[in-house]
């Protein structure tokens, strides 16, 4: 999972360089963070160490990734003014730091490497709140009183995403993946009429490059068979909802990754073992990914998860 790296010892030495941002805009050192996970745990493929607030603070967006908090936006958008300062985001001008270290990395790694975005309700909760919140409920107000407003801006938001991700692509990523960790505050009624489309947009936006497209929410059992339609080969499932169940109701076309609570992962490697296990007796013989259901805690045991990873490969030859 993204930002895999947060709890080894060698990120955090780097990270004393400078902030996140900066450290997302510095090639050589965005490369040997996404480098570094792969190193450790030899893990099957890389994922790119960026941000998904990074075009969005391309484009002239105030933000700052506040350690321990999250993005915090300087002027939050809560009218057409705002929405209207959402330009389109041109990435070889904006930020060609990225397309630098995805370059970098595909010269380097002997693994895919998988670039992402954030997914346009995420970003938009971000702007709306002015930073990270548990109830989501200025973004929902203003997605019920303002709904041509909201379309707009989330098309804005897709957009920019598309983007980005056709920009990674170019430069040499094999896959994308689109974050939507906040999508789950969404009952299925107001995703598919608010948010879906948008989703589809982005999807869309990048369907013609003929890379594996990823959709993954947090808390989103109740959407799966809403993304399911919006043109993703692959749906990442959180530790809420079985695997085998996830993937009876997303169908045997749509591959599925993830499922392993990240708190397993603080437990002893027997407790991990058994978690890790029971994940893999529940997937499908095809079409399964083996990974977290979300981000890996800092305060994990980096050689725990290098067994995790060596484990899951040992199954697999076994089952083979």
């Amino acid at each position: 999972m993204r930002q895999a790296g947060r709890s080894l010892p060698e990120y955090r030495e780097l990270r004393k360089s400078g902030t996140l941002i900066e450290l997302c805009e510095t090639p050589e050192l965005a490369a040997e963070v996404t480098l570094q996970p792969v190193r450790r745990h030899g893990v099957d493929a890389a994922i790119l160490f960026s941000d998904i607030m990074i075009p969005l603070h391309a484009i002239g967006v105030g933000v700052e990734i506040v350690p321990g908090v999250g993005p915090v936006i300087a002027a939050p958008i809560r009218d057409r003014r705002g929405v209207e300062r959402l330009r389109p985001f041109e990435p070889e001008v904006d930020a060609p730091y990225v397309v630098e270290t995805v370059a970098r990395l595909v010269a380097e790694l002997d693994v895919p490497l998988i670039g992402f975005t954030g997914a346009p309700f995420t970003l938009a909760s971000y702007l709306i709140e002015g930073g990270p919140s548990k109830s989501h409920a200025l973004t929902k107000a203003f997605m019920y009183s303002e709904p041509e407003l909201w379309r707009q801006m989330l098309e804005r938001l897709a957009d920019i995403g598309a983007a980005s991700l056709r920009a990674q692509v170019n430069a040499g990523a094999q896959a994308v993946q689109v974050f939507d960790s906040w999508v789950g505050s969404l009952s299925l009624a107001d995703y598919r009429q608010h948010v879906a489309p948008a989703v589809k947009r982005l999807l869309d936006g990048v369907a013609d490059l003929n890379v594996p497209r990823i959709l993954f929410g947090v808390g989103t059992g109740h959407l799966l068979e809403a993304m399911r339609e919006s043109g993703a080969e692959a749906i990442g499932l959180d530790w809420r909802v079985p695997l085998d169940q996830g993937s009876a109701r997303l169908g045997p076309e749509i591959a599925i990754q993830g499922n392993l609570d990240p708190a397993a992962c603080l437990c002893s490697w027997d407790v991990a073992r058994e978690r890790t296990l029971e994940v893999l007796d529940r997937a499908p013989e095809r079409g399964y990914v083996f990974n977290l259901g979300h981000g890996v805690l800092p305060e994990t045991d980096p050689a725990l998860l290098t067994r995790v990873v060596e484990f899951v490969r040992e199954q697999t030859q076994v089952r083979a």
